[in-house]
Formats: structure tokens, sequence, C-alpha cells
């Protein structure tokens, strides 16, 4: 996917709309006229594809004008391009543009030909374009829109008995440059004119997409084939349809397809039935049952339930995750009952769930626990998101009152766990929609706790620390990992600046010592101890 320029700020938009909407039609097209003359040939390409595609579509009649002898020409040029086994980009742009340009004016037929004979050979690889990996880094023309076309023109030319089985093979011949996950949609959006016999089509393309599904079915993995036959029954037979699909084959994408459909509609009722539904059909899928139960709390929410903290309770204990444990505690009322709910968790999280357990040992005031779990951390697998070093080593450097020890957030030396998109949210910006997760130092503030003061605690603590970040250094440097230099780096230097003294000092200095052959590693230990 192209990557769209966006706006550096929301003054800048918010002048240029007014000033547009100031301007005439024909102020508007000199300024097009002159800034095509800025872009490069692949920018103009795009541009000018665009200008064209508009303008076709606008309802005014206008068409491209046909090229003599376009469908020979591209013929003829594709196959000395595969004698050759290599073609010039802009030529090859040139000819697409006529493609486009026909399947604009309704000339499917030729269309199809010329597209075919380029994207073919290309998609194959029989046609080298000079390109590193993808395609679309040297040809101007959309590559995917001339992919949406060839489909079409398939539909277009081909006759409504056979129509199902001509989409699904001119689908195979562009997947190279082109992806089809809904195809009926694609194939709407691309094309110039309503799609004929739309109904008598649909029917069949449920019973190929139905035959695709069989054959490709060997594991729990979605396969293309098996979103065809979602968006066609989804269309001749709405959530119902989705509903029995989901039923037979109790697959997580199938189930999440038919609850999303509710969502979309607005159908929370609906939608709380087919989440509970989907948890109780894979209940013995650990990595999927907490997400519909998720799905479960987000309705009940909409819908207005008092039940929300036993279904935040229920969705946690089916996937215990940090996400879901933040839900649960925060929508406690008071402190003396959040803590309770920690109590309650640490009995039943799972032992592999070290991140987890070592936040309630903290939210209990219980450091010495967790200060074990941090010293006991291996010095790879930070990335791990049950590794408890992130969460606990921002947060002892927090609560001892180390560097950024003012920060409103504990991972100022970590990477908080990526969020997965919910459920119950129609687009991934639907704010309003999603479950309240307070951060962890909020959930901390709201129990009291905001240091270290007892001695032997602290010094566990910065023990710990020690630990972790000599693990880390053995781990990076053991394994050469270059990029996480730095974070080990950035470890010392944190635990120093929870400790300054000359016994930290000279543990820096044996450090030194003992990695004095990795200069990378000795560099980032000077920037980091520096900014500390």
């Amino acid at each position: 996917m192209r990557n769209k320029r966006r706006p550096t700020s929301k003054s800048r938009r918010n002048d240029a709309d007014p000033a547009l909407a100031t301007m005439s039609a024909d102020d508007l097209r000199e300024i097009i006229r002159e800034m095509l003359l800025e872009l490069d040939e692949q920018a103009h390409g795009r541009a000018i594809a665009s200008i064209i595609r508009r303008a076709a579509r606008n309802g005014s009649g206008w068409a491209p004008a046909p090229v003599s002898d376009e469908v020979a020409e591209a013929v003829a040029f594709a196959t000395v391009a595969q004698r050759l086994g290599h073609a010039e980009p802009s030529e090859v742009d040139e000819h697409l543009r006529r493609a486009m340009g026909a399947f604009l004016r309704k000339d499917y037929a030729a269309a199809h030909q010329i597209l075919g004979t380029l994207l073919r050979p290309i998609c194959n690889g029989d046609i080298d374009l000079g390109q590193h990996e993808m395609v679309d880094e040297v040809l101007g023309a959309d590559t995917v829109e001339c992919a949406a076309q060839y489909v079409v023109s398939a539909y277009m030319i081909s006759l409504p008995p056979a129509r199902a089985d001509a989409v699904c093979a001119a689908i195979e011949e562009v997947r190279g440059v082109g992806h089809f996950w809904e195809p009926i949609r694609a194939m709407e959006r691309a094309a110039v004119e309503p799609l004929p016999g739309l109904d008598t089509f649909l029917p069949q393309w449920r019973d190929l997409a139905v035959r695709k599904s069989a054959d490709e079915r060997t594991s729990e993995w979605d396969t293309e084939e098996d979103r065809w036959l979602r968006e066609v029954v989804q269309r001749l037979e709405g959530s119902d349809g989705l509903a029995k699909i989901a039923r037979s084959t109790r697959r997580a994408d199938d189930l999440r397809a038919w609850c999303r459909t509710l969502v979309a509609a607005g159908d929370w009722k609906g939608a709380l039935e087919s989440f509970e539904e989907a948890a109780r059909l894979v209940a013995d899928k650990e990595y999927v049952r907490g997400e519909f139960l998720d799905g479960a709390a987000q309705a009940a929410q909409q819908l207005g339930g008092d039940d929300l903290a036993g279904r935040l309770e229920r969705a946690w204990r089916a996937g215990p995750s940090m996400l879901r444990l933040r839900r649960w505690l925060g929508s406690a009322s008071t402190a003396p009952a959040l803590l309770q709910r920690a109590a309650q968790a640490l009995d039943s999280c799972p032992r592999h769930a070290a991140r987890q357990r070592a936040f309630l040992r903290v939210l209990q005031g219980d450091f010495e626990p967790a200060a074990k779990l941090l010293a006991a951390a291996p010095g790879l697998g930070w990335s791990d998101g049950e590794h408890p070093g992130h969460l606990l080593f921002s947060l002892f450097t927090r609560l001892l009152g180390g560097p950024n020890a003012t920060s409103p957030r504990p991972d100022v030396l970590a990477q908080e766990e990526m969020e997965t998109e919910e459920l119950g949210s129609t687009t991934g910006d639907d704010r309003e929609l999603r479950l309240a997760a307070p951060e962890i130092d909020q959930i901390l503030r709201r129990v009291g706790i905001d240091g270290i003061s007892d001695v032997a605690v602290r010094g566990a603590a910065l023990a710990a620390m020690r630990k972790a970040a000599e693990s880390r250094l053995a781990g990076v440097t053991g394994q050469q990992r270059r990029h996480s230099y730095r974070h080990a780096a950035h470890l010392v230097a944190a635990r120093v600046g929870c400790e300054p003294s000359a016994e930290s000092a000279a543990w820096v200095a044996t450090l030194r010592a003992e990695y004095r052959r990795f200069p990378a590693l000795s560099a980032e230990l000077d920037r980091a101890l520096g900014s500390s």
C-alpha cells in the first residue's frame, strides 16, 4: 500500500481548505498543471491516471480517446519483453494507461486483452522491470487498480453462466500484483457502471467459494477463499448466513466475522449473544476465548449492563493478559476493592505470566518477591509480552527516585504491551466503544504506591536491577545483538541513577573493563551515562 503524504500541522490543513474554496475552476486547473510539472515521472503518471479516472466517472460522459492499434502494439511489446526477459517500466506504464483508458470508456475486451498481456507475465516473473521487490517501486500506474480492472473486464466479457469461473481465473492470474480479500467489493469499487447480472452471479460465486474453501481447508488458518465465502454469504444471507458458517466450522475468523457484522449494524443485543456463543464454541482455545469475552463486555457496556466488572474478570481468567488485568482491576470503585481483586488475581495468575505477577506484587507492596522475579529474568527475550524486565525496571526506577522519576508513566525505559484492536470497535479509531484500561501508574496511585522507603527493600530492588542489567548485557553481547546495546546501556544508567555512589561507579568501571572489546556498547554506555 502506498503511503499518502499527510499535513504536518492542523493550521496548515485549515489554511489550505478555505483558500481552495475561494478559487475558480480555471484557477484550480492552472494550479494542477503547474504542480504536475513539479512531479517526478512516477508521481506524474499516478496523478494523471487519477485525474483521468475521476473525470471519466464524474457523470459528464467524457472518456479517454482510443489509440489506434493499442491492443496489437501491447501484444507485440509483451511478446518482445518476454523474449528478452525485461522491459522498460515507462513503456509498460504507457501500455497500462492505454488499458485503463479502454476500461474507462467501457471497451472491456481491449482492456482485458492489454492488461492480461502485460500483468500475467509480470506476475509470473517472465518480465523483469528492475524492481527490488514490488513492481510498484518502478511503475507509475496503479497496479492494484489495474488488477481490479482486469477482473472486472473478465466479468463483463464472459457469458453469465461462466462468470464465476472467469472471475476466479482472472484473480489467480493477477494475484502477484493485487489481493482480492473481498472480490465483490473490489469489483464494484473499480467498475465504471453497475455490474450486470449480479443477482445471478452471487449464487454462482457462493458455490465456487464453498468448493474452493473446502479444497483449501487444511488448518485453522484463514484463507483467501474463506474470506470470499464470508463476503458473498453476508451479501446474500446477512448475519444469519455468517452465523451458520461460524457454528459449523467453529473457526475463530468465521466467529469474528459474524460478531463484527452485528457490531457494525449497531445490534448490540445480538452482538452480546454472538460474542457469548462464540466464547462457548472456542472454550478449548485460550488464545481466542478471552477475545470474544472482551467483545461481550463491550456489548454489555453499550447496553448499560451492571455486570461489566464480572465480565472483565471472566475475560481475564479466560485469557490472562496485562491489558485485561488492567481493565478488571481498574474497574474497581475503591482502593480496598482493587487490592482484593489483585489478591484474587495473584492466586489465579499463571506461573508463566511473570509480568502480570510482578505487577500484582508491586500493587500489593510486596516489592521483594517482585525483585526476585526481576533478578531471575533472562537477559534475552525482553520483547516477550510476559517478560517482567520492562515493567519492573521502569517501576523500580520511579519508586526509588531514579532518573525521570517525575514521569507520569512508569515505563520510561519500556515499551508497553501492544493493545490489539477490540472486537467491539467498528474502526480502529472508535475510541468511545473501547473498554477503559487505566494505565499502570494510575492504578498504583489509587492504592498509594508512590515509593520504596524501607532500606532493606530498597537494597533488594537495587540488587535486582543490577542483576537484570548484567544479564541483559551478557545476553545482547553474547548474541551480538547490536540493536539492543542502547537498551542495555540505558538499564545500566538507570541503575546508577537510582544509587549514584562510589560503589555504582566501581560497578560501571568493572562492566566497561569486561566489555572493552565491544566498542559499540562502550559508545552507548557513554551516551546513556552522560544523559543520565
